[in-house]
C-alpha cells in the first residue's frame, strides 16, 4: 500500500508540474488565443468578458502574482489560479516553501519562520530595484506573507490573505485556529497528529491531519479529483514556525496594503474568527466567497480568480 501510495504521489506531482508547463508556453499571456478568428470565439460572451479584462490590466505596473500556500500544501494547489491569471495577461509564481510539495528539505528540521519562507525571502531579494509584486497567502501561508511585509516592504505592491492566519504584533499563527484546535499547549500535550522527528523524548517537529479529518476540515466542498490529488500530495506542516510570535511594526508591516479573502463554508477557519481577523487587524478591503471551503483555489476557482483580478486593478 505504501509503494502504491508513493506511485500515485508522483503521478499526481508529475501532472501538476506538467500542465504548469503546458501553461508557461504562453509566456504568461493569452491574448493571442483570445485575438483567435474562430467563430466560437467570437461569439462567446465570456471571451469577450476576458478580452476586456485583458484590455483593462494592460495598463497595471505591476503584474507579478505570487502565490504562497498553506499547511501541509505545495505550489501544486494553486494550479488552476496559475493557469486563469495567465490568460488575462499576469506573471504568477507559486513556490514551495521550505519542505513543501516538492522541496526536498526534511519538515523535521523545519524550525523557524525565517527558514519556512526561504524560498520568498530569496525571491524577494533577488527581485529588480524598481520591481514590486502582489503576494497571495493562503490559510498558515499568511504568517509568510507577515514576515515578507516586516521585511520587504518597499517590495510589495499589495498583500492579500486568503482565509489565512493574518495575525497581529507579538500574535503566533497558530493562536487563530486555537477556537477549532484548542490552545496551542494543549494541542503540544494532547493532540493525536503531532509529529516527532526528533524522538517522543523530545519537542514534537510537526504535524499532520488524519485523511478523513482533513477532507471535512478543508475539502468540504472541493471537486473529486481535487481532494484526491491533496490526499496523495499533501505534506507534514512544521510546527515551529505557525508556534512562532511574530514581530511587526506599524513602519513597516503597518505600512503595506493588505486586503482579506473570506470563505463562507469555511471548516478549518470559520467564518466567525475570518470576521474577528479583520476586525481586529483591519485590512484596506474585505471580500467573501460564498460556498467556498478552506481550498477556494479548488472550491471556487471563477470566484476566486474574479476577486484576485479585482484587486490588482486597484490603484
Amino acid at each position: 500500500m505504501a509503494a502504491e501510495e508513493e506511485l500515485l504521489h508522483r503521478q499526481a506531482l508529475s501532472m501538476v508540474l506538467h500542465q504548469h508547463q503546458l501553461s508557461q508556453r504562453f509566456d504568461g499571456s493569452m491574448s493571442r488565443r483570445i485575438g483567435s478568428t474562430s467563430s466560437r470565439r467570437h461569439t462567446d460572451p465570456l471571451a469577450n468578458n476576458e478580452k476586456k479584462v485583458v484590455e483593462s490590466l494592460e495598463n497595471i505596473k505591476f503584474r507579478r502574482v505570487v502565490l504562497i500556500h498553506g499547511e501541509g500544501f505545495g505550489a501544486w494547489c494553486w494550479y488552476k489560479t496559475i493557469a486563469q491569471l495567465e490568460e488575462v495577461g499576469l506573471l504568477p509564481t507559486a513556490m514551495d516553501l521550505t519542505g513543501s510539495g516538492i522541496d526536498l528539505t526534511d519538515t523535521n528540521t523545519v524550525t523557524t519562520l525565517a527558514e519556512y519562507s526561504k524560498p520568498l525571502i530569496q525571491y524577494l531579494e533577488a527581485l529588480p530595484e524598481d520591481e514590486k509584486v502582489i503576494l497571495v497567502g493562503h490559510s498558515s501561508g499568511g504568517a509568510c506573507l507577515s514576515y515578507a511585509l516586516e521585511n520587504f516592504p518597499e517590495k510589495i505592491s499589495k498583500a492579500i490573505f486568503l482565509c489565512a492566519t493574518m495575525v497581529s504584533n507579538g500574535q503566533r499563527p497558530f493562536d487563530v485556529f486555537a477556537e477549532e484546535l484548542g490552545s496551542a499547549e494543549r494541542f503540544m500535550q494532547e493532540s493525536d497528529f503531532l509529529i516527532y522527528g526528533n524522538g517522543k523524548d523530545e519537542p514534537p517537529t510537526g504535524f499532520m491531519f488524519e485523511k478523513q479529518l482533513m477532507k471535512g476540515l478543508y475539502f468540504n466542498q472541493s471537486p473529486t479529483k481535487d481532494v484526491a490529488l491533496a490526499m496523495v500530495t499533501m505534506r507534514p506542516t512544521p510546527l515551529g514556525p505557525i508556534m512562532e510570535k511574530l514581530s511587526l511594526s506599524p513602519e513597516k508591516y503597518g505600512s503595506g496594503r493588505r486586503f482579506y479573502i473570506q470563505t463562507l463554508d469555511d471548516r478549518a477557519l470559520s467564518p466567525d474568527v475570518q470576521e474577528k481577523l479583520v476586525r481586529e487587524n483591519p485590512p484596506e478591503g474585505v471580500y467573501k466567497i460564498k460556498g467556498s471551503d478552506h481550498c477556494p483555489f479548488f472550491s471556487k476557482p471563477q470566484s476566486l480568480h474574479k476577486i484576485l483580478v479585482e484587486i490588482v486593478q486597484i490603484p
